[in-house]
């Protein structure tokens, strides 16, 4: 069942059939394309009708933030749970099927993405990540890129090059990578690499990692003046009856 938050179109699983279903698009001939958007990215979709194509032309789209899962009340199909990425993306690293993938890892700065396959394989055993490269390469550059790899001959590629960087990055590259999953993961490096630490399972569990974040950097002021945007948008909509 789909989820309609302002023209973005969610699926409405729990984080188990979000996981299973990302399992699933492994067995798929086509890539796929896995999105995770919070508020920021469907106001952005507001704006910019491609990436809203873009956004709703993914094989699994699941709500990384809470603010989307409030707009879902305002809905038939109401959302039960939020599906952060970087937690789809440990759960299918702990599934049995996930550790017979192979990864690739592509973004962060120079050196992250080799720490996060160090620490990830050393956390879920058996686990493969075959190759990784940073995200701080030009667009002269990107044909090596993605030689490197489809050279890999990866399952599944993580991408953590910052929305819409990502998104757009994959839809333009995935039919020559190779690859049956491709999903955008932001800064999941980082924390998988242990150079961020996250939110406190009090502020995960409330859905408050925006908060925590917003309370240890005060800058991040300016970037959360979206989710008030997303708020009355939202609301704006629902009087509209749309």
């Amino acid at each position: 069942m789909k989820s309609q938050i302002l023209g973005v179109n969610f699926d409405n699983l729990t984080p188990e059939q979000a996981k299973d279903r990302f399992l699933g698009l492994l067995e798929s001939e086509a890539p796929s394309l896995v999105v995770t958007p919070n508020p920021e990215m469907v106001m952005l979709a507001q704006r910019d009708a491609n990436f809203m194509e873009l956004l709703n032309s993914a094989d699994l789209c699941v709500p990384d933030g809470i603010g989307v899962v409030w707009a879902s009340k305002f809905t038939q199909s109401v959302i039960e749970q939020r599906v952060p990425g970087i937690d789809l993306i440990l759960a299918v690293f702990k599934s049995r099927r996930g550790r017979q993938a192979r990864y690739f890892f592509l973004g962060g700065a120079p050196g992250v993405a080799d720490d996060a396959k160090d620490a990830m394989e050393a956390q879920f055993p058996g686990l493969r990540v075959i190759d990784t490269h940073h995200g701080y390469f030009h667009d002269d550059f990107e044909n090596e890129v993605v030689e490197r790899i489809a050279a890999a001959k990866p399952d599944i590629v993580l991408v953590g090059l910052g929305f819409p960087r990502q998104e757009r990055w994959i839809a333009a590259n995935k039919g020559r990578l190779g690859a049956k999953v491709l999903m955008g993961v932001g800064g999941s490096f980082d924390v998988m690499s242990g150079n961020l630490r996250r939110a406190p399972a009090v502020f995960q569990k409330m859905g408050l990692e925006w908060l925590y974040r917003l309370l240890r950097q005060p800058s991040r002021i300016w970037r959360q003046r979206v989710l008030l945007k997303f708020v009355f948008k939202v609301l704006f909509e629902r009087m509209r009856g749309k």
